[in-house]
């Protein structure tokens, strides 16, 4: 992707897991030759920063996907007559296996599974679209919470799927999040609401907000530590190609 900025003094080449691609900013004044120039300077570290970037987990029948931090296998069932278009269902000695740090190292038939009825060309959209609802349950239940603890209400809450914010506050007081929040294990989605429920007292990042936040989450510190370490593999799941920190912007590597 190239792309040119007003504000850019000079060349910068980034490789962002959330697009899983390269972005090339160029100052507005500069000519294409002098971008492909720069380009051609840094072909090899480019190839080596996307080389690195982590395989997509699209969802299809038999993927490995987390939910609520614990791994479970994805399984297309068909036409089938059931209440709901997915559900859970634990195989006879299902394990819980956590899907970070250490992945899941259980045998597949032992994880428990998630189940999407209909046909297999409509699934991926449909466990999409359930884990979407899913992730505004939580969201709406832990903003709740830190809402009434805080004396703060928000406007609306929105789910999306963010690909340079986990959460955002509006001046209108909409809070939006990332559905992919419900991948990670329950206390870093329960940061991201207490987050941006404190932003409805503090449009910024000084000092009195993180107070707030203190007085509504005080572990806070284990969240951004968890985004650090394993937030950029969240966008691997679901996609098919083309990854959030907890203050804002996702990692990206750069070079000028």
């Amino acid at each position: 992707m190239l792309r040119r900025s007003l504000r850019a003094r000079r060349f910068s080449l980034q490789v962002s897991e959330a697009r899983r691609g390269a972005i090339l900013t160029m100052p507005v004044y500069s000519s294409f030759a002098e971008a492909d120039e720069f380009l051609s300077r840094h072909l090899d570290w480019l190839k080596e920063r996307v080389a690195g970037l982590s395989e997509p987990v699209p969802f299809t029948h038999g993927a490995i996907v987390p939910l609520r931090g614990f791994a479970h296998q994805l399984r297309f069932a068909g036409a089938v007559r059931r209440r709901g278009v997915v559900w859970m269902e634990a195989a006879e000695d299902a394990k819980a296996a956590p899907a970070w740090p250490q992945g899941a190292r259980l045998p597949i038939r032992r994880l428990p599974r998630l189940v999407v009825a209909g046909e297999p060309e409509h699934a991926p959209r449909r466990m999409l679209d359930w884990l979407k609802r899913q992730a505004h349950q939580d969201l709406k239940a832990r903003v709740d919470v830190h809402a009434n603890r805080l004396g703060l209400s928000p406007a609306r809450i929105f789910v999306r799927d963010q690909t340079t914010r986990w959460g955002s506050c509006s001046t209108t007081g909409a809070l939006s999040f990332s559905w992919r929040l419900v991948l990670a294990p329950p206390f870093v989605l329960d940061y991201l609401a207490a987050h941006e429920v404190a932003h409805l007292g503090h449009m910024n990042h000084g000092q009195r907000f993180w107070n707030l936040v203190e007085r509504t989450m005080p572990r806070h510190e284990e969240a951004t530590s968890w985004l650090r370490k394993h937030g950029a593999s969240l966008h691997r799941y679901g996609s098919e190609g083309m990854l959030p920190s907890a203050r804002g912007r996702s990692p990206m590597r750069t070079i000028e």
